[in-house]
């Protein structure tokens, strides 16, 4: 319990609970503890009777079996990376994207009548990560390999044969293009505002913790850089410290 515990502590927070959340309420209503019917969307049940929790246990429910132990593990990994690469030391901006990417699939889950929300929000995390590593080489089963930017498209076709699906895939897709799109395109190459900026009350509750700057460039540090003043090559070394000195 000690080794899991250390473990479960050192997932980054946002991904920690989204893990953790999905475990359990999808284990509650395996086991009939909590009815799965009202911890998934309806669009009569949150318009016309006001069941609003529904938004949010769309998300977190998924029915157990072979899917929902890949979405995990997908969750787990791209979700993992993805704060505590980009946006490491930027907690308010990460879950600024998580809500963005959770609204827009709830409002297209509601045009389609789509009950679960787990596929295409995992997917759209994915996604973003992907495209920001698009030419890393990942793996996937029976040792095929290729860049990451191919990924999504490879789970998408993976699911359309082992499922005959693949419009969970594409919405995932697509929420998560239109995040990328708001988050680095718009600004970087268009000369755009930054649009998925998260609003001050966030960056209150979930402060920066250890860099500043812009989204798509690389994250620097809070701490001034001084200029050069001399010494040997040209940089300045500072004083040191005495060996054995208190």
């Amino acid at each position: 319990m000690s080794d899991f515990k250390d473990w479960f502590n050192s997932i980054p927070f946002f991904t920690r609970y989204w893990l953790a959340c999905t475990v359990v309420l999808s284990i509650l209503g395996k086991f009939g503890i909590l009815n799965y019917y009202f911890l998934v969307l309806d669009f009569n049940a949150v318009l016309y009777r006001f069941q609003l929790w529904r938004l949010i246990t769309a998300l977190f429910y998924y029915p157990t079996g072979f899917n929902f132990l890949m979405n995990c593990y997908f969750l787990y990994s791209y979700s993992k990376r993805l704060e505590m690469g980009m946006f490491e030391g930027k907690p308010a901006d990460y879950f600024y994207m998580l809500l963005f990417n959770w609204a827009t699939c709830v409002v297209i889950a509601l045009m389609i009548d789509l009950p679960i929300l787990m596929d295409p929000m995992v997917l759209s995390v994915l996604y973003v990560w992907c495209q920001l590593n698009k030419d890393m080489i990942v793996s996937f089963w029976f040792g095929s390999q290729f860049k990451a930017m191919y990924l999504p498209w490879v789970l998408l076709a993976f699911n359309i044969v082992m499922r005959g699906g693949g419009v969970t895939e594409l919405i995932g897709i697509l929420v998560g293009h239109l995040a990328f799109f708001l988050l680095f395109k718009y600004p970087q190459e268009f000369g755009g505002p930054a649009l998925l900026t998260p609003p001050m009350f966030l960056k209150q509750m979930f402060p920066d913790t250890r860099y500043v700057g812009g989204f798509g460039s690389a994250p620097q540090s809070r701490a001034p850089t001084r200029p050069a003043t001399g010494g040997f090559g040209g940089h300045n070394w500072g004083r040191g410290q005495t060996l054995g000195g208190n």
